[in-house]
């Protein structure tokens, strides 16, 4: 059934947010680190360890789609409810996990381009000019 995905999706959430405040308090944060990103991640793997184990019905794992499709929405939803005044004022770790993060992301997306396969890259090129000449 449809609802079995969203249970599972309520229960990644809550095992997200735990773990979240977990990190938070680990980092001497009070604030929930990471939970929304965390529950996403465990929605992921858990869909992928059920249908490798065929135990993800088609319909359940039609209420796991949904709110994957919908999980933008809600994460914004959610980080409005975040605390970003109590964040700062738990100290610069805020800040420089912050600034980490921007870094180590643009690092690995150089990293993905700069691994990308060129002759795949120009096989492309050429087919758009074969194309624009036809």
């Amino acid at each position: 059934m449809i609802i079995y995905g969203t249970a599972l999706l309520a229960l990644c959430h809550l095992l997200g947010i735990f773990l979240g405040d977990l990190l938070g308090q680990l980092m001497g944060v009070k604030t929930n680190v990471g939970g929304v990103g965390i529950a996403m991640l465990l929605l992921i793997c858990a869909r992928l360890y059920m249908q490798r184990r065929a135990w993800l019905p088609q319909m359940t794992e039609r209420g796991v789609e949904y709110w994957g499709a919908m999980y933008i929405p809600v994460v914004v939803a959610m980080a409005a409810q975040q605390d970003v005044v109590a964040a700062l004022r738990g100290g610069p770790v805020a800040v420089l996990a912050a600034i980490g993060s921007v870094l180590v992301c643009g690092a690995v997306i150089s990293l993905i381009n700069r691994m990308e396969n060129p002759s795949a890259a120009e096989a492309d090129s050429l087919l758009m000019k074969e194309h624009r000449h036809a």
